[in-house]
């Protein structure tokens, strides 16, 4: 959630942030309904501290006996006055935080301001992509005639937009959550949660994934939903906690599997497994105090690209334009690897700061060891990676002309062999 205080010592600023973000100007409405809100909860207070003048007044005319009828009688009226005014209250302070809940963080001056994906500005590359002495396959041709990845199955038992991998590919989705978790949390400091793949609204609401965007999670009947990302349950961790200054920053990783109904995203990458309702994923979480997120941000998007520079697969690494950036973002850098048979480079990692917007939501704080007062904290967040996403990286691009692929150096330990083909006898 925007820091309103914010908006009220930089007149203009909100909008000038939305204008960039392709929304329209909100900021008069947000300080309309923000003083009405105020004013509402200052006539509720007023009429309280008459309340409880007039209590105080009662016993001391109860107390040497003396009548108060004319103070009761004001009291039953006041009894309403105060019902009528909590209602007036808490209907201007839901209509200001309604609007407030749908307002996107506002972007960092350092994000090129653009519309959309082509005003992003690339800020480096690793490797050069492999040239090929034939025409690589995309990574569900290279699975197909592995005989390892079945899409018609996985449609018959769960629909679209799943995926049935067999022996050798699930082994290697296996190992490279391994991998990566073994590489942050013994080399780059995070610490390893297993956490709730299910998390109740509030949760949600705290990472900025409601009210906003409930049409892209999968919802249960119960009234929760599946995550989306292991951030949701990771930065919700010390959701309501005031957290000593000292202990920051607190690093933390898990893999899970992340569900995503792709609402926004019908018709686009139907074939393979590019777009999935169920992937694995490798997050990274930071939570920082407000002199440490930008160090943070670059070491957590460090973290990401050195998985791809041991697996030696060629990425480049971009900070996103106001235009294209998530919804509670202030800088995101989307590092995106290459696929050989698309020929093109593909979103493998985000890495985002989010300055104090999760944390308002979320009501997590720390205490400045400065100021000795309650200060929000920031929060980050990263892929470490897409598990399945690399599974595809490495299948096209250490693909061979004989079907078989080669295994990166550095994951033959995890996964016990240094090729896969497709075996002489396998039907599953």
């Amino acid at each position: 959630m925007i820091d309103v205080a914010f908006v009220k010592a930089n007149p203009g600023s909100l909008d000038a942030a939305m204008q960039n973000r392709q929304k329209p100007e909100i900021e008069a409405e947000v300080l309309k309904l923000e003083q009405e809100a105020r004013l509402q909860q200052t006539k509720l207070q007023q009429l309280l501290e008459e309340r409880n003048a007039i209590t105080a007044e009662c016993s001391k005319h109860m107390s040497k006996g003396e009548d108060c009828s004319e103070l009761t009688n004001r009291m039953t009226s006041l009894k309403k006055e105060i019902q009528e005014q909590t209602e007036c209250a808490n209907q201007a302070k839901n209509k200001y935080i309604s609007l407030l809940e749908t307002i996107p963080n506002i972007p960092s001056v350092e994000c090129p301001v653009g519309l959309d994906e082509n005003s992003n500005l690339e800020v480096r590359r690793f490797g050069t992509p492999k040239e090929f002495d034939f025409e690589p396959l995309e990574h569900y041709e290279i699975g197909a005639k592995l005989g390892m990845m079945d899409f018609e199955r996985a449609i018959k038992i769960a629909g679209s937009r799943f995926v049935l991998l067999y022996s050798d590919l699930s082994k290697l989705e296996r190992a490279l959550a391994q991998f990566m978790l073994d590489v942050h949390t013994k080399e780059k400091g995070y610490t390893e949660v297993y956490v709730p793949l299910i998390l109740e609204r509030k949760a949600m609401y705290g990472v900025g994934q409601l009210p906003k965007f409930e049409e892209d999670v999968f919802k249960t009947t119960l009234g929760s939903y599946l995550i989306p990302t292991s951030e949701a349950s990771l930065t919700n961790i010390h959701c309501d906690e005031i957290l000593r200054e000292i202990d920051l920053p607190i690093r933390l990783t898990a893999y899970t599997p992340c569900f995503r109904s792709e609402a926004g995203a019908s018709g686009r990458d139907t074939a393979g497994m590019l777009r999935q309702h169920q992937f694995g994923k490798v997050e990274l979480v930071s939570i920082t105090s407000s002199s440490q997120s930008i160090e943070e941000h670059e070491r957590m998007t460090g973290c990401a690209e050195d998985i791809l520079k041991r697996l030696e697969l060629p990425f480049r690494t971009v900070i996103l334009s106001t235009g294209d950036m998530g919804f509670a973002s202030e800088k995101t850098y989307d590092i995106e690897v290459w696929l050989p048979g698309q020929k093109m480079y593909r979103e493998i990692s985000s890495c985002s700061r989010c300055g104090t917007f999760q944390s308002r939501r979320m009501n997590t704080r720390y205490k400045s060891l400065d100021s000795k007062k309650n200060e929000f904290v920031h929060t980050l967040n990263g892929s470490g990676i897409a598990v399945g996403r690399c599974l595809i990286a490495i299948l096209e691009n250490y693909q061979q002309a004989d079907g078989s692929v080669t295994i990166p150096t550095c994951l033959i330990p995890y996964f016990g062999k240094d090729k896969i083909q497709a075996p002489e006898r396998y039907n599953p």
